[in-house]
């Protein structure tokens, strides 16, 4: 048995070695990288070439132990095409990723499967010399890769006897199984392998050289979707015609004034699932926020902001980049596509801010990571910089106190004449709501009304700090949140809005109907920074913000309010499924040119 594991783990480190000599190319061949920062892309990079790996190491995982069993079994031929055939491809992704980069500037994806049926036009902007060097080393490497992987597999291993220690090899085989497995999943985690666990730097290029480019393939590949082909409800012209008047083109000229200066240091609280079912001032239950009800009272709520979507990935998106939902798929999960957004984070630091983002979980998860990264954030701060006793103290990380405590120890410590963004993500208001804290029978009511404790501390310690006076702090959820769960009813989307701080002139309520995104620009509005490329936000006091209107997206459907009411929409069963106070066609054909917008401009995204 000795002999077959040593086999496997040779056969492995031979993989991680190509995927390594791959990196080596990629750099040397687009820009060459010092000693450093080399290292740094090989390390970070590891996890996405061993999970690589470990489906490479499937077929040789499975036909070693047939060989167990079948003691006449002839390895070496069995696995011989196999290995020639990855080799190949293998080869030929690792090429293509190297030689593509330097027109694409992003990673081998499943866009190179938009131009196999014109290939007279994808070489038509290199030499024939060039597209023979090319070939010639993808020949090479595949050789190369391919006599490695025969010359390690031996025809036969000795054969293991039918007796007692049969049992016990077979337990063992399928440890080395389950090793494999979690080389592939990417470790024991939430999170599972994504590209944005490579991700560890500033700059997009050393990021970029970290990922694994058959990785980046198959990973794309499978998120990929017909985009421009989905929800075609409406005829081109008709589109046009509906769709045009909904976001305005410009809405950055306003004569409303919230700040007492254009450049506050800016902290974004994102409170996991807060949504206005916990807020007695938006009709929630009572007694559940005590605190945020206090700050209501002394900062600038707005009480009518509707949340785009129902999940924490895209909640962020719409939050910090302005961007609408989509009902099938995650942007944040396509780097391809989410490096495009336009972000807070991007255009703050821009014009002279520092930024840095606080998770206390995994920010691995659902690819957060390359979106911060991508995004603007400097520096990430997750669960692995907290000590073990924190990080474990909830299944999904440091709870709020931890985070919190962390958060206020980070801005006592900034140097006074330093602007600063800091976006900050809870994580203790989600399931299974367990929670150090007991004030409220009801486990979920409970929760929440931790981090509402949570928030209500750090607030009183921060107006102790000098940094209160010109400090601007945005609070509201990533997604609405109920009992229920019932993402069909529009109250699930309403949550609460709050701007406190000493940046604020006066504390005041603005019920003015707005979504989610549109923070994005009514904030950087009151800044006095252009937000143009916001496509989808809208700064609310714009003289230009004329139709307001909310968009929410769940699961295969949409909800479109505007002051006449409501209508949720079903695109599975292609009805409306909640129209209040009564059905109204305006409302779903506007609801779906905006869905058919908008993966139509996904499509193009690239």
């Amino acid at each position: 048995m000795r002999q077959r594991i040593l086999y496997l783990f040779k056969l492995f480190i031979l993989f991680l070695l190509f995927f390594i000599l791959q990196k080596i190319i990629f750099t040397y061949v687009n820009t060459p990288l010092n000693g450093g920062d080399l290292f740094q892309v090989i390390i970070h990079g590891l996890g996405l070439d061993a999970s690589t790996t470990g489906y490479l190491m499937i077929i040789p995982f499975i036909t070693v132990w047939l060989g167990i069993w079948l003691h006449r079994l002839n390895h070496k031929a069995v696995l011989l095409p196999y290995f020639v055939l990855i080799s190949i491809l293998l080869s030929l992704i690792c090429i293509a990723d190297t030689s593509l980069y330097s027109f694409w500037k992003f990673k081998l994806d499943a866009t190179v499967f938009n131009y196999i049926d014109a290939p007279k036009q994808v070489v038509a902007s290199v030499s024939t010399g060039y597209l023979i060097i090319r070939l010639i080393l993808i020949i090479l490497f595949a050789a190369l890769l391919s006599y490695g992987c025969v010359r390690l597999t031996p025809k036969k291993f000795p054969e293991l006897p039918f007796d007692r220690k049969m049992i016990l090899n077979n337990t063992v085989y399928i440890i080395v199984g389950g090793l494999i497995f979690l080389a592939i999943r990417g470790g024991w985690g939430r999170s599972t392998m994504n590209i944005g666990s490579a991700y560890f730097s500033n700059d997009a290029y050393l990021n970029h050289a970290a990922v694994n480019p058959a990785f980046s393939l198959i990973y794309s590949w499978n998120k990929a979707e017909d985009f421009a082909g989905k929800y075609n409800y409406l005829p081109e012209n008709e589109l046009k015609e509906t769709y045009d008047d909904l976001y305005p083109a410009f809405t950055e000229s306003h004569d409303t004034l919230l700040l007492n200066n254009m450049r506050p240091n800016i902290l974004i609280i994102i409170l996991e699932g807060f949504g206005g079912n916990y807020v007695e001032e938006l009709g929630g239950a009572k007694g559940v926020a005590p605190n945020i009800s206090r700050l209501i009272k002394e900062g600038i709520f707005f009480d009518h902001v509707y949340a785009n979507s129902f999940r924490t990935d895209r909640g962020l998106v719409s939050t910090l980049s302005g961007h609408i939902s989509y009902p099938t798929t995650s942007i944040m999960k396509l780097p391809a596509k989410s490096r495009f957004l336009p972000a807070i984070a991007r255009t703050l630091q821009n014009n002279g801010y520092q930024t840095d983002f606080l998770y206390g979980g995994d920010i691995n998860f659902t690819n957060m990571r390359s979106y911060f990264t991508s995004t603007g954030y400097q520096q990430l701060t997750s669960d692995t910089d907290f000590s073990l006793q924190e990080r474990t103290s909830s299944s999904w990380g440091a709870h709020d106190e931890y985070a919190f405590n962390r958060l206020y120890e980070m801005i006592k410590s900034r140097p006074a004449d330093q602007l600063w963004h800091t976006g900050f993500l809870t994580l203790s208001s989600h399931e299974p709501f367990e929670v150090p804290y007991t004030r409220l029978q009801d486990k979920r009511l409970n929760a929440f009304a931790y981090t509402d404790h949570c928030l209500g501390d750090f607030i009183d310690k921060l107006k102790q700090l000098p940094v209160w006076e010109n400090l601007l702090v945005v609070c509201l959820p990533d997604h609405g949140s109920s009992a229920t769960f019932d993402i069909t009813s529009p109250t699930f989307y309403h949550i609460p809005m709050l701007w406190i701080g000493g940046a604020i002139r006066e504390p005041q309520v603005i019920h003015t109907l707005m979504n989610q995104s549109d923070m994005a620009a009514t904030l950087l509005g009151q800044l006095g920074l252009p937000h143009f490329d916001f496509i989808y936000s809208r700064n609310i006091f714009s003289k230009d913000y004329t139709y307001p209107f909310v968009y929410s997206t769940f699961s295969d459907g949409f909800m479109f309010m505007d002051s006449t009411g409501a209508t949720v929409f079903d695109n599975a069963a292609r009805k409306a499924v909640f129209n209040e106070p009564q059905p109204d066609a305006q409302r779903e054909q506007k609801g779906k040119a905006i869905l058919q917008t908008s993966y139509d401009q996904l499509e193009l995204m690239r």
